[in-house]
């Protein structure tokens, strides 16, 4: 679909620096403008990408939901969008091949046309005969039956200029293909065995988090499993998560040429002279789609709730690069992991939050902890500091909240017979969430409270969350101010102001609820 013209999208288009800026632009920030402007608006930007950035850009893109499945719907988009820009053998030939099998594997099957012939047939070929009703074409030798209709001409249209371009990389493609064409399942009882072409694809995706993790990426599973391990306060040890993670990432062979790239989407600073047009656009592009232009390891105007984590950083800056860097590592898997294995509001993190969260739980951890001196962080790792805010966080924040709201809502009765049973379902739900340590799950049964008293509902959905924050209708009610607050504003809580502002909020709820009451006529509630 065209964009409207003056767009940021057409402005970037347009410009004339463009050819110099795509190729110097990071995966995440390319991918950030594909899933704004939408892949097939893209067309021009994808054509100027690097071999390396479509390989990292496809990572990104070909693996959805919070498990990262692979999307063969998306990767046929792709395909589809290589074969208008008119050098789809090139690209695709760049790519993967293991990648490029097990999605191709997903929409064709591959034979050579003599195995339909009638000949004796051995134990180990399981050739399906089955008459086919759909597209099928022969490509270099090879029959290609089509296993669904989805980007047919692109893929018969790449596949002949393989043929003709690239004959070694096309042949390998095909034999791959064709091994996979050929599984069928045993009639053996090992129905637990995977298929070839889901082994496939599970090797493929094994080969991506290698990939991802060497640049600074965690698996869901694993970010998942070391959040829930922070949650719990234990003695002082090494998270085994984080610790892999990190002999991975010192495992690249050297800092300058192969540094974890971090989660926020980024611009080459050495661009921003002689090209700003391009890169004014792609920074507009960032903005409407929600995602900040990137920021310097805790840069920008001072801030009285960052003080501690500012100055500590800013010593081991000036007195050891190495553990600077060290440390700038071990934000980066934090803020990952909360990308990968986390959500904020019932939705995933953008990267620049995930970056603003991991600095504030880390600052958190470092405040309880009590003083520490200014080259604390020159010996001591951010990881540990993370653990202690997250635990913080989950203990003194969400499950506080969650307890103390069940015992006010065990003490709230409401006239209004339909109010009263959705307290009563709250109340139920959220004592179930309670044994689980999940109070986030009850998100849905909250919906009740605003109907009470909209300021505490949103409030406690900051709270209740399973990255808990400070909404700003919180401190506002706390702090009694009348003026327009946004439903949406909060603020990650990185010290102990914001938690005694969370205890006073929830001390409140039952004369918050008794004046809601009120309000509506004695008669439609009582509190005892």
């Amino acid at each position: 679909m065209p964009k409207p013209a003056g767009s940021a999208l057409a402005r970037l288009l347009e410009a004339s620096d463009l050819a110099r800026v795509v190729p110097q632009l990071a995966p995440e920030t390319l991918h950030q403008i594909i899933r704004h402007a939408g892949l097939d608006a893209c067309g021009e930007i994808v054509a100027l990408a690097t071999p390396a950035q479509l390989r990292s850009l496809l990572d990104l893109d070909l693996w959805r939901g919070r498990d990262e499945r692979f999307d063969a719907d998306r990767f046929g988009e792709w395909l589809e969008l290589f074969a208008e820009t008119g050098d789809a053998a090139r690209v695709v030939a760049s790519l993967d091949p293991e990648l490029v099998v097990a999605g191709l594997s997903r929409y064709v099957r591959v034979f050579d046309p003599g195995t339909f012939e009638p000949t004796e047939q051995s134990d180990d070929e399981r050739i399906d005969h089955r008459p086919h009703d759909g597209p099928e074409c022969e490509v270099g030798g090879y029959l290609v039956r089509a296993h669904r209709a989805q980007a047919w001409d692109a893929i018969v249209a790449l596949l002949t200029a393989l043929d003709a371009d690239h004959p070694h990389r096309f042949h390998a493609l095909m034999r791959g293909v064709r091994r996979l064409s050929n599984d069928a399942p045993e009639i053996d009882g090992l129905d637990d065995l995977l298929l070839a072409p889901e082994q496939h694809l599970h090797d493929v995706s094994l080969g991506r988090d290698d990939r991802r993790i060497q640049q600074g990426y965690s698996t869901p599973a694993d970010a998942r499993a070391f959040l829930q391990m922070a949650r719990q306060r234990r003695a002082p040890s090494v998270n085994p998560v984080a610790a892999e993670y990190l002999r991975a990432a010192d495992a690249v062979p050297s800092v300058e040429d192969a540094a974890p790239e971090p989660a926020p989407p980024e611009v080459n600073p050495e661009l921003a002279r002689g090209v700003p047009a391009a890169l004014d656009a792609v920074v507009e592009l960032l903005a409407e789609a929600g995602v900040a232009p990137p920021r310097a390891l805790l840069a920008g105007p001072p801030s009285a709730r960052l003080a501690l984590i500012r100055m500590l950083m800013e010593s081991v800056h000036d007195n050891n690069p190495d553990a600077y860097l060290a440390r700038g590592r071990e934000l980066t898997f934090l803020a990952n992991a909360l990308v990968a294995g986390c959500s904020i509001q019932d939705r995933a993190f953008t990267p620049q939050e995930a970056s603003d969260a991991a600095v504030s739980v880390c600052q958190l951890g470092l405040e309880l902890g009590g003083t520490v001196p200014a080259a604390f962080l020159v010996d001591h790792d951010l990881v540990t500091a993370f653990e202690a805010g997250w635990a913080a966080l989950h203990e003194d924040v969400c499950l506080f909240a969650a307890e103390q709201l069940v015992a006010t809502l065990t003490d709230l009765r409401w006239s209004d017979a339909d109010v009263q049973e959705g307290l009563d379902a709250l109340r139920a739900e959220l004592t179930r969430q309670l044994e689980a340590g999940t109070p986030w799950h009850a998100r849905e049964a909250l919906e009740v409270i605003a109907m009470l008293d909209t300021p505490a509902w949103a409030g406690l959905l900051g709270l209740l969350d399973e990255c808990p924050v400070l909404p700003a209708v919180l401190t506002a009610a706390v702090e009694g101010r009348t003026s327009a607050v946004s439903a949406t504003d909060f603020e990650f809580i990185g010290n102990r102001g914001q938690l005694d502002t969370i205890r006073e909020f929830v001390a409140r709820l039952p004369d918050t609820f008794r004046r809601a009451g009120g309000a509506r006529g004695r008669r439609r509630a009582t509190t005892y």
